[in-house]
């Protein structure tokens, strides 16, 4: 996924500027793909230059004001291009999983800790998108768009799933670990 592709589609969901864009990723894109302020002004920027979204005229022009952007037919076409493409699944790299790897030959002091911990972060990150799918995808809400959406969510609920469950196997095992290796 890009980061381009990630803002026509919140820019075609709802015309935006770049403040109130940064914060629909921190609350619902984010969770799939992040994106720093600056990067997403970047983005906009080459969007415009490249005639995919355009600034919204303002009724008062005036210096400083935020500019709201809305996607042009070049921009849904690009997306439209996008989205029919195949892609790869990309392999996952995670610092974690390298780490668990490297204390097998440097020892394990300071992991427990971290899985712990990483758990815990897992644990409030499932309980959010539980939170979320009630609040957001009640029985009945069967249209095309909520359903793609919610496919979205029931991603995230099921890797952090995936995680809360591994990191308890991982700390189970760990727990029998023999002395030296800690």
């Amino acid at each position: 996924m890009s980061l381009p592709h990630a803002i026509l589609t919140a820019l075609l969901e709802k015309p935006s500027s770049g403040l109130e864009l940064t914060r629909r990723f921190d609350r619902s894109i984010g969770y799939f793909w992040s994106a720093t302020h600056q990067q997403i002004y970047r983005e906009l920027g080459k969007l415009e230059a490249d005639g995919l979204i355009r600034a919204l005229p303002s009724e008062q022009p005036a210096r400083g004001q935020k500019k709201a952007y809305e996607v042009l037919p070049a921009g849904r076409a690009e997306l439209a291009r996008w989205t029919a493409a195949s892609q790869d699944p990309r392999p996952h790299r995670d610092p974690l999983l390298l780490r668990l790897r490297a204390a097998a030959v440097v020892g394990t002091e300071g992991l427990e800790a971290d899985l712990r911990r990483h758990l815990e972060l897992h644990e409030r990150q499932l309980a959010e998108y539980e939170e979320i799918e009630k609040r957001d995808f009640p029985p009945g809400r069967d249209g095309t768009e909520d359903r793609l959406r919610h496919l979205v969510l029931r991603a995230g609920i099921d890797l952090e799933t995936f995680w809360t469950g591994w990191l308890r196997h991982a700390l189970a095992d760990f727990a029998e670990l023999p002395d030296e290796a800690t």
